[in-house]
């Protein structure tokens, strides 16, 4: 079974990572190489600011912090959504969900992440609404 837990972990398209309590990566899967560009010889090590945009930091940080202290989320179940950016400068869509990492003594060590790039959906539904509020505009002007 361990070895069909790493297979699934490792293989995953999705992004998979884990961050200690300082917010360092400790593990990054294939997938998160494919969709953040670092290879994980790169990330692990680097503090999580490695995928986030530089303005976003701030308030990430703020809300990390909180966790680890308090070991409490709201985000314990569902997706979040948050842009994330590329080794190459791209920003991109991202859902994803956390788990909360504790010891035995359930003493918080980090969290672990599964993410998904959901940059193109994001851009057709941004296309879509745009679309109808041309349509909705028009369709105003025309009643008037």
């Amino acid at each position: 079974m361990d070895r069909l837990l790493e297979q699934l972990v490792e293989q995953a398209p999705d992004a998979m990572l884990i961050a200690d309590r300082e917010g360092i990566i400790r593990f990054w899967n294939s997938g998160a190489e494919q969709m953040f560009g670092h290879p994980a010889a790169e990330a692990v090590g680097q503090s999580l600011d490695l995928i986030i945009p530089e303005n976003l930091r701030s308030r990430h940080w703020e809300g990390y912090w909180r966790v680890m202290a308090s070991g409490e989320t709201k985000y314990k179940t569902g997706l979040l959504s948050s842009p994330g950016i590329r080794k190459d400068g791209t920003r991109i869509s991202l859902e994803f969900s956390m788990v909360l990492l504790c010891d035995e003594a359930g003493v918080m060590q980090g969290c672990a992440s599964v993410m998904r790039d959901v940059t193109e959906r994001w851009k057709k539904e941004k296309e879509l609404k745009e679309r109808l509020s041309t349509c909705e505009r028009e369709l105003s002007r025309l009643s008037v």
